[in-house]
């Protein structure tokens, strides 16, 4: 995995270090008092889905197909707000059976941002660190957030770095970590408004993915066009990585969308 992180995810110095450290010393600890708790934060494109999927591939043989790892989208699962008791139960005991199957299970539960306020905090007795939970042993449970929200404030104040002339690597967890919290616990539209899981203090790990800059995109590229089993072409590299949209306005230092458009964008200048 720390290999795989090393070689493969782009530009995010602070996500490979925090991920290693809370994965590792969760799994060295044969007897954890909790779950593994992470919450994922950036703008598209940043890498957020990309580590999720590449921790499940490394932790489960199948990955995402994995009958102990579950996905779950509030656009796909819990579309209707006047339906949230409904999802509030089926999520409850969906968890609940598939911890006392597998006490090893992954939970990864996307778009926090678009998720109805109030129904993620049914999985509290989860995430804590109390012994039984209706009679399931749950400690070895990991639960990954992942959201978008957060990403315009990590994005500002890495542009703010930036015009102090201080380079994005130099950004430490506690520069951005006050205004992810501000950003996504204290927003009505957030799946984590006023939820329990933040009061409570049930994340281990609130993991910031920082935006890219434009050799972040062309390293994208490269990796991409390696994948695709196509030559790598530098005109090819730098076509692509010039066809996506850059901010702020004046400076185009960062990518609006990250690398999430290089794949389908290849075949147009290849």
């Amino acid at each position: 995995l720390e290999c795989d992180l090393a070689v493969n995810l782009v530009g995010q110095p602070l996500v490979r270090q925090q991920v290693m450290k809370g994965v590792r010393q969760f799994l060295e600890n044969r007897d954890p008092v909790k779950p593994l708790v992470m919450s994922f934060h950036g703008s598209t494109g940043t890498g957020k889905t990309f580590v999720s999927s590449m921790l499940v591939r490394h932790l489960f043989q199948g990955g995402l197909q994995s009958p102990y790892v579950h996905q779950f989208s509030p656009i796909v699962h819990f579309p209707h707000a006047e339906r949230i008791e409904q999802y509030k139960e089926s999520l409850k005991r969906w968890i609940q059976g598939n911890l006392t199957n597998c006490g090893r299970s992954a939970f990864l539960f996307e778009e926090m941002d678009k998720m109805h306020p109030g129904l993620i905090d049914v999985i509290i007795p989860f995430l804590g660190p109390s012994w039984v939970v209706y009679g399931t042993n749950y400690r070895k449970a990991i639960f990954i957030f992942i959201s978008n929200a957060g990403g315009e404030q990590i994005n500002e104040m890495t542009l703010d770095l930036w015009r102090a002339h201080k380079d994005r690597e130099e950004i430490s967890l506690q520069d951005l970590e006050p205004a992810i919290s501000k950003a996504v616990f204290e927003n009505p539209q957030s799946g984590f408004w006023k939820s329990g899981i933040i009061k409570e203090h049930l994340i281990d790990l609130v993991v910031p993915f920082l935006p890219l800059k434009g050799h972040h995109v062309k390293q994208c590229v490269v990796s991409e066009l390696v994948q695709q089993g196509l030559e790598v072409r530098p005109g090819v590299v730098q076509e692509v990585a010039d066809s996506i949209l850059y901010f702020p306005e004046e400076e185009k230092i960062f990518s609006s969308t990250g690398c999430k458009t290089v794949a389908s964008r290849i075949s147009f200048f290849y």
